[in-house]
């Protein structure tokens, strides 16, 4: 089901006006030509009312009908890294009972979820896509994640950097994406793994990932557009 005609329930919009209303006037899904001061006109709301704005439920979806290939623009961090499928490995580790190294066969042995959703990018543009896969909490379920786990660190090949609170990385529409629209993950869209889901803006849905990190903090760097001031949260 699509969302309804003003294409957003008032859950989401209150999300998107609250969590990025604001940084949508900044632009820039990448770091091409942003001064590091560029966040200064934006501050991060309080992590406890944005999740009550999000909610815990699935969101609505839309038909396959409603995917819009061409409204999907490209961005990126440090170029395009090169992987040979065959050598690639997702890193799972921290507060784990088991830290985990999975190539793709991995990944593909899990049970799959096609979830056809609205990405959001901060630039002021959307995209209705569809993106398959694992469940991000099947991932970590398999780590055997520490009660004591509250946030999670993403590191990308290209060295783009992450984090996101434990309970969006565990929502059921989280995915670590391989497929989009049907077809195996393009290159320049983030494969072979990227995240995708429906409630956070699409800097916060790293491409290329190669590495989680479940912590029970958050350090120093929150991430490569929070480091620069961007809002940390960035919930739809």
């Amino acid at each position: 089901m699509a969302d309804p005609p003003e294409s957003l329930s008032r859950r989401r919009s209150l999300g998107l006006l609250l969590g990025g209303g604001s940084s949508l006037l900044l632009g820039g899904c990448a770091l091409n030509g942003w001064s590091e001061t560029v966040g200064e006109a934006t501050q991060p709301l309080n992590e406890r009312i944005e999740a009550l704005l999000q909610g815990k439920g699935r969101l609505p979806e839309f038909r396959r009908s409603q995917v819009e290939p061409a409204a999907l623009l490209i961005n990126s961090f440090n170029g395009t890294p090169e992987f040979a499928p065959g050598r690639y490995r997702l890193a799972v580790n921290g507060v784990v009972s088991r830290p985990l190294q999975l190539d793709l066969a991995a990944l593909a042995a899990l049970p799959q979820q096609e979830c056809i959703i609205r990405h959001v990018c901060v630039e002021g543009w959307a995209a209705i896509v569809a993106w398959s896969g694992p469940r991000l909490a099947d991932v970590l379920a398999l780590a055997g994640p520490s009660p004591l786990g509250a946030y999670l660190a993403i590191r990308s090949a290209d060295q783009y950097f992450e984090t996101w609170d434990l309970a969006s990385a565990l929502h059921p529409q989280t995915l670590l994406a391989t497929h989009m629209n049907g077809a195996p993950l393009p290159v320049a869209n983030g494969a072979p793994v990227r995240l995708a889901s429906p409630i956070k803006l699409g800097y916060k849905q790293s491409k290329w990932v190669t590495g989680l990190e479940l912590m029970t903090g958050l350090g120093e760097r929150l991430g490569t557009w929070e480091d620069r001031g961007y809002e940390w949260f960035a919930g739809l």
